[in-house]
């Protein structure tokens, strides 16, 4: 019907054999583990750059988040341009310029140069992604194959976000803060060796017309949202507020009116009308967004507030780092016993949990108790991550599992720059409405912008400088309760919509 001659990736996917199915993997690993260390690592130099480049709080910010924004806003897109460029191609060519971005953010001489080095790094970073669910899936025609490489890769995402921060810090601890970019460099060059060498090329048959209005409307409605967001948590309820949330409602509207006219849609969003797909979405969401968002401001808590150097900081958080990796062995017993939405659901529930957990500990003078409630946390998204990516791509058709997984991978960036500008954004409220009415003076705006800038003009060891670390640490401690919170209203979400089919032997079973 919609394939009356072979399509074309056939020739190049089918022929592979094991041991070359398995190293192209391994490309595509490389892959989502550049693109997701990327995410995270720069979370531990914050305080070494904003020493360096004096950047403001919401320039902090922002150079957190635009890389993943730019990523949200632009996966669609350039899934659409992949099937008609080819996706080995796009892949390759993303990764010339994410090296090139890399550079640029490495020597970054001013706030402003890093931030516009990001964009370029998140506009490189959506090249990538959309490629490699969309080769797993020609790479591995049998289904229980392609799972176990699902589960690879997404392990691969959660497991390269929570080793961000250790990268960081053994990179901080001999060189300067550009060296968690130039560090890409090397990775990207053997990604396109490699690529080159191992990767078959695949394309659309039949990708329809490029539709540059809704490429327009699906970036232009994602900024001004996050945007609002950011603005209403740290300067309250106004006009500027209100009126940018609305024009990204209006414009998210208009978007997904035209994708409703098109013959050939970006995104089907008919896809939302199966509980079972809507609730998977939902849920990697959410598990993402508890992540990042305690990760940003948790490498600064360790720093800042704990005096761990960068080396030890990004150690400390090694339990969940491993706890996550762990999953690849541990989701596979998992399904067989819960199905996949109750396996999920625990995930989450595992990582609320956690965070309740590190709430706690964080006001604890050992760091035991910190480390031991990171484990729960990094099994569980790991956990959640892992199954929700393959029940996006299984929720649906076969002839829709391209749409599925450009909104499996928009829902994971979006859940990474809202996390880091919703938590953010509260993190930062809590640490100024927790500062003492009399820690003011002529360091006053220093003190209010940031712990890091407080810190910088503060003597250390003095009763202000323990009071602005106090409000940090009580800031820290509401935000993980409430990431807790959502990540359980996601738990309740995936185990109600989301089916729990068993796999036994061969065969799967369902719950109901």
């Amino acid at each position: 019907m919609n394939q009356p001659q072979p399509p074309v990736p056939a020739p190049s996917a089918a022929p592979l054999s094991a041991k070359r199915r398995w190293a192209a993997l391994s490309v595509l690993v490389l892959a989502i583990l550049l693109l997701a260390i990327d995410g995270t690592v720069l979370y531990l130099a914050v305080p070494a750059l904003t020493e360096a480049l004096n950047p403001s709080a919401t320039q902090i910010l922002w150079i957190g988040d635009i890389y993943s924004l730019a990523l949200a806003g632009l996966l669609v897109v350039m899934g659409t341009l992949a099937d008609r460029i080819g996706r080995k191609r796009l892949l390759l060519i993303g990764s010339g310029l994410f090296g090139a971005a890399s550079l640029v953010a490495a020597f970054a001489t001013s706030a402003e140069m890093l931030m516009a080095a990001r964009l370029l790094l998140g506009v490189a970073g959506a090249t990538l992604m959309p490629s490699t669910l969309s080769l797993i899936r020609n790479i591995f025609p049998d289904p229980r194959e392609r799972t176990r490489a699902i589960a690879i890769w997404s392990a691969a995402a959660g497991g390269g976000a929570a080793l961000g921060p250790l990268v960081g810090g053994v990179l901080l601890q001999h060189f300067w803060w550009g060296s968690v970019f130039l560090i890409n460099v090397p990775v990207v060059i053997i990604l396109i060796v490699a690529g080159l060498f191992l990767l078959p090329e695949s394309k659309d048959p039949h990708p329809g017309r490029f539709d540059l209005p809704s490429a327009v409307l699906a970036l232009a409605s994602i900024v001004p949202l996050v945007y609002a967001v950011k603005h209403t948590v740290q300067s309250g309820v106004d006009v500027l507020g209100v009126a940018c949330l609305l024009v990204g409602l209006g414009l998210g509207w208009l978007f997904v009116r035209r994708q409703h006219r098109l013959a050939a849609p970006m995104i089907d969003v008919d896809l939302f009308r199966n509980p079972a797909f809507s609730g998977a979405v939902i849920s990697q969401f959410i598990a993402v967004f508890a992540l990042t968002g305690l990760l940003f401001f948790f490498s600064q808590y360790l720093q800042l507030a704990r005096g761990f150097s960068p080396l030890q900081a990004g150690l400390a958080e090694l339990p969940a780092t491993l706890a996550s990796i762990a999953v690849v062995i541990l989701v596979g017993w998992f399904l067989g016993r819960l199905g996949a939405g109750r396996t999920i659901a625990v995930g989450l529930l595992l990582t609320a949990l956690g965070l309740i957990a590190v709430a706690v500990a964080e006001g604890s003078e050992s760091y035991l108790w910190l480390g031991l409630s990171l484990v729960p946390i990094g099994l569980g998204v790991g956990l959640a991550q892992t199954v929700t990516v393959d029940a996006v791509v299984t929720a649906v058709p076969q002839s829709k599992a391209g749409a599925a997984s450009a909104i499996s991978e928009t829902a994971y960036e979006l859940g990474v720059a809202l996390g880091i500008a919703i938590l953010g954004s509260l993190m930062t409220t809590l640490y100024r409405f927790n500062l003492p009415a009399d820690l003011s003076g002529e360091h006053g705006g220093a003190v209010r912008e940031s712990l890091a800038s407080a810190l910088a003009v503060l003597d250390p060891g003095s009763p202000a400088s323990s009071a602005a670390q106090h409000a940090f640490t009580s800031g820290m401690q509401v935000t993980a309760l409430v990431a807790a919170a959502v990540t359980l209203l996601g738990a309740v979400i995936a185990w109600r919509t989301i089916p729990s089919v068993k796999l036994v032997g061969k065969r799967p079973t369902a719950d109901h």
